[in-house]
């Protein structure tokens, strides 16, 4: 009878770490997906080209990753979780800043600086919260709280999209500068959230401890090398949203408002696609009774993505622009739960943070090439940019079926 009590208490607990995250998140994604809408076509206004605003993209999603893999590794060897967690969050203040910028240059430090804080706490924060999803599901925990998240990222872009709307003087300097601006409010209540979290519960890594079923072990598995090298050869032929929406403005296509619109109904893609491919994710879990059964949802990441550059590229059109959104946001949403997921079912609590800082760096170096690549193959012909995502997703392909092979084999 004891044990059920604090299995109960404990997913009491759990919940309520999920949605407190989940507000977090909300806030968090309001500031800094709200900016990444626009930060293209911003960095397009202070003068930059399309191969400077893929490398700065690139830059920054290599930094935000890179460093995971020196700040996981010393927040599992400190355990101080938290410290990373907070100091990581504090960074955000850089995409309010933006709204002080006039160059290019500084604008794309800014950028890189908000990365820099995402790659300090990501392993310590996803660390924290995986403990908390074990007593839910990791599938529908993490769902819930990219839910949670990308509520905050539909309404980050409309902010910028009212800003526009209400300045009347379409997408000048000015009215991004003010879009940004008003980003301080919800940095405010971020951090005030984000401390009433670490006060209700300071210690999260004894959640897990109360979880009957958990992954042991001091090592990383052949799974979890698998399924990295699998997300990265896919991740390589993943259009990012600055070269899509950069090559929307330069065609003419849609305006900034629209820009910030159709990211945000991508957003709004991506949070009902990360509930439901993380309540299938776990439902494959039950069906093989295998913490790697869930793998198998990562079909839909090479399929999708190799649609987005044939419908965003090929056709030039606004349907077509609202078509590659919502395959965008289906991907991401894909990515968010299952990575987080997977990465909390095939390693073991005392080398998570590694896990996860392991992964996301090689994450972050796909994403920086590809951001790279694209945004140079751009200028020299849209057609390049098709025949590399499509190479790499055929590729990812067979690498899903040895990855797929493996897992079922636990």
């Amino acid at each position: 009878m004891g044990r059920f009590t604090s299995e109960q208490k404990g997913k009491r607990l759990a919940i309520e770490i999920i949605i407190i995250f989940g507000i977090v998140s909300l806030f968090g994604d309001i500031m800094y997906e709200g900016a990444r809408a626009v930060n293209g076509p911003y960095l397009k206004t202070l003068g930059a080209n399309a191969a400077l605003v893929g490398l700065i993209a690139g830059l920054g999603e290599l930094l935000g990753y890179i460093v995971r893999l020196a700040s996981g590794y010393f927040a599992d060897k400190t355990k101080a979780y938290w410290v990373f967690t907070l100091i990581g969050y504090s960074f955000l203040a850089s995409v309010p800043l933006l709204s002080l910028t006039g160059v290019w240059q500084v604008a794309a430090l800014f950028m890189v600086l908000e990365r820099f804080g995402k790659a300090l706490r990501a392993p310590a924060k996803d660390t924290i919260l995986s403990t908390a999803t074990k007593h839910v599901g990791t599938g529908f925990g993490f769902g819930l709280h990219e839910a949670m998240d990308q509520l905050g990222a539909l309404l980050g872009p409309l902010v910028f999209t009212a800003v526009f709307a209400f300045a009347g003087k379409g997408t000048d300097l000015a009215s991004y500068q003010a879009g940004y601006a008003w980003l301080w409010i919800p940095f405010a209540v971020l951090m005030l959230s984000l401390l009433y979290a670490f006060i209700r519960v300071p210690n999260p890594e004894t959640l897990e401890a109360i979880v009957p079923k958990k992954v042991e072990g001091e090592v990383l598995s052949k799974t979890f090398w698998l399924y990295t090298s699998f997300s990265f050869i896919t991740t390589l032929g993943f259009v990012g949203w600055p070269i899509l929406s950069f090559h929307y403005a330069a065609a003419g296509i849609l305006s900034g408002a629209e820009i910030a619109l159709y990211y945000a109904i991508a957003m709004g893609v991506d949070g009902i696609i990360a509930v439901a491919i993380g309540l299938l994710y776990d439902h494959f879990k039950k069906r093989k009774d295998s913490e790697q059964g869930g793998l198998v949802t990562l079909a839909v990441i090479p399929v999708v993505s190799l649609l987005i550059p044939l419908v965003g590229f090929t056709f030039q059109t606004k349907g077509a622009a609202i078509v590659s959104a919502i395959l965008w946001g289906i991907v991401m949403g894909t990515h968010e739960t299952i990575m987080k997921s997977a990465i909390a079912d095939i390693t073991p609590i005392k080398k998570r943070g590694t896990g996860y800082g392991i992964f996301n760096t090689a994450y972050g170096l796909a994403l920086f090439a590809s951001s790279s690549l694209m945004g140079l193959l751009y200028d020299v012909g849209i057609v390049y940019v098709i025949v590399l995502a499509l190479a790499a997703e055929l590729i990812a392909i067979p690498s899903f079926l040895i990855l797929r092979k493996e897992a079922l084999k636990k």
